[in-house]
């Protein structure tokens, strides 16, 4: 089959499962959604983190958020494997799991007030469940936040500003940082001016077409890495303690429709171009590789599930949706977004990036070269640049326009990760009865200082974050079967089916538990101390969770025994 075809046939797929399993069997015989059920965007709204939102503008910051680098860089780097399984993972790892788990996690948050997964399993599972839950999404989103941090400021610049790098990308910088002050703008005047959204979206859209095909012309050199870490974590602390609707939402729903621009050209590209494979389909034993299962799971993350996600859903999105049916657009559909640019990645990888098989093989030779991550993000702009190429547009400036929407993915994740960091934090706050946490100034600080460890720290001659990075999709999908079962116990509780998330949950932790547990055996050989260390006390902290799952659920049969 073509890639053309199997494009096809995969764009059906999403149609068909969106419609029929997300809003016939999970929205009306799982979870029964109910217009009348108040949401806390409503019950709670202070105009701060707690405000209600369009469900369209709701989608645009819950998709731009999830879609960091990510499904980029995962599937980038588990076509070493072949095409076909890291497709296969893609699609329907995204459809029968990670969608599941977004939908889930997002109308779970949304019955419990707006709360974390980790504070909604101290009701649903135990009160000891909520520190080890926090802790775990304290790890996971300080170490993402600070690696794309340290990832987009190498796209603007080389560490040595005088020879900036093949892979550095300046002129994304003027459209990055142009887009914050448009995005303020535009909600001021909504949200205290009482001006119609649209037209300004409208505006805002020319906007900021203007600042990005400016900046591709005006590149902003002159600063090293160093300096533009260090303004991202300014930014990042500003866009966690201003209101939600001042920054974070404008700004992320105006860059989603740069993402949509960018996607509807990609694929157009694709179609026209009509490529054909030149990657093997399967290719099983990659020199250095670790096993494809389950490891293939492990590497492409967040293009198939991601416990991110349901920090994101019960974080920031849940507290500004405005009414129960709204979720399967936001949660199902945007991790079918998501999977969309997975599937760009797998597209451009091993059908628009390259010409010929040897150039392939010789690119992904090793597992040495295949993990490398502003190479892979390079061979993800080269491909779909190629693709942009097809409408005309001359390939220099349509990889320069990938390079304004790949810092535009990350930086949506970095200033809702923040966000979602300092909730983070005060909820720990909370747990350990320590008051000073509950201020958000304070909770930001100590965020972004935890993002800027794992971006400035270095071990072993590397930043923390990118020495400590193999731990991240391992962490990251323990975090998803955790939410998953969470939200099968509560499914349980209420006696509604639970095999929708179950399965889901075994099948994820299952493979993560295996893979993790290889992991700190390799890193023990290397006598990587650290990582394995820090890997056990995550393995650890699983492990105690799933025990308390566990006795819940023994608990609650002999409940109903009793009853009966």
């Amino acid at each position: 089959m073509s890639p053309a075809v199997m494009a096809i046939v995969v764009l059906s797929l999403y149609l068909i499962f969106y419609h029929f399993y997300a809003k016939a069997v999970l929205g009306r015989k799982v979870f029964e959604l109910d217009d009348s059920n108040i949401t806390p965007a409503h019950s709670m709204n202070d105009g701060i983190d707690y405000v209600p939102a369009n469900k369209y503008i709701l989608f645009g910051h819950h998709y731009a958020s999830i879609a960091g680098l990510a499904p980029m860089l995962g599937p980038a780097i588990a076509v070493i494997w072949g095409w076909l399984p890291a497709l296969c993972w893609v699609v329907f790892g995204t459809l029968l799991i990670g969608a599941v788990h977004d939908f889930s996690a997002l109308i779970l948050s949304s019955r419990y007030k707006g709360e974390s997964v980790g504070t909604i399993a101290k009701d649903v599972i135990s009160p000891r469940t909520r520190l080890l839950f926090l802790l775990v999404i304290f790890f996971l989103v300080a170490l993402a936040m600070g690696v794309f941090v340290l990832v987009i400021s190498g796209l603007f610049a080389a560490p040595d500003a005088a020879n900036i790098a093949p892979t550095a990308h300046p002129e994304a910088v003027f459209p990055t940082y142009s887009l914050m002050l448009i995005a303020m703008v535009i909600g001021f005047l909504v949200y205290k001016k009482n001006l119609p959204v649209w037209p300004l979206i409208g505006l805002g859209f020319v906007a900021m077409l203007v600042t990005t095909w400016w900046g591709l012309d005006n590149p902003v050199t002159g600063f090293t890495a160093k300096d533009w870490t260090w303004s991202l974590l300014a930014y990042a602390f500003l866009a966690s303690v201003l209101p939600v609707w001042l920054l974070l939402q404008p700004r992320d729903f105006l860059n989603s429709l740069l993402l949509y621009l960018a996607l509807a050209m990609m694929l157009i590209g694709f179609f026209m171009l009509d490529p054909e494979w030149v990657a093997p389909a399967i290719n099983p034993n990659p020199e250095g590789a670790p096993p494809m299962l389950p490891f293939l799971f492990i590497v492409i993350a967040c293009g198939a599930v991601s416990g991110f996600h349901g920090i994101v859903a019960s974080g920031t999105s849940s507290k500004q949706l405005d009414k129960e049916t709204d979720a399967p657009l936001i949660g199902y559909g945007g991790m079918i977004g998501e999977s969309l640019l997975a599937l760009l990645a797998v597209l451009a990888t091993t059908a628009g990036a390259f010409s010929t098989r040897s150039d392939w093989e010789a690119f992904y030779g090793s597992w040495g070269q295949a993990v490398g991550l502003h190479q892979k993000l390079g061979v993800f702009i080269q491909g779909n640049a190629n693709f942009i190429h097809q409408l005309g547009i001359p390939y220099d400036y349509a990889a320069a326009f990938i390079s304004v929407v790949v810092v535009g993915f990350a930086m949506t994740s970095v200033d809702t990760g923040a966000r979602l960091l300092r909730f983070n934090i005060q909820e720990i706050g909370k747990t350990i009865n320590f008051k000073w946490f509950d201020n958000r100034y304070v909770a930001t600080l100590l965020a972004v200082s935890a993002m800027g460890f794992f971006a400035f720290f270095e071990m072993d001659g590397k930043p923390a974050g990118l020495f400590l990075w193999t731990l991240f999709g391992t962490t990251n999908q323990i975090l998803a079967g955790l939410t998953l079962l969470t939200v099968t116990i509560y499914l349980y509780r209420k006696k509604k089916p639970i095999l929708y998330t179950l399965l889901p949950m075994l099948l994820v932790l299952g493979t993560t538990i295996a893979g993790m547990i290889m992991g700190m055996i390799g890193a023990i050989e290397k006598e990587q101390w650290t990582v394995a260390a820090v890997g056990f006390s995550i393995f650890a902290l699983a492990v105690w969770v799933l025990i308390e799952a566990l006795l819940v659920v023994k608990k609650i049969k002999n409940e109903r025994t009793q009853q009966t």
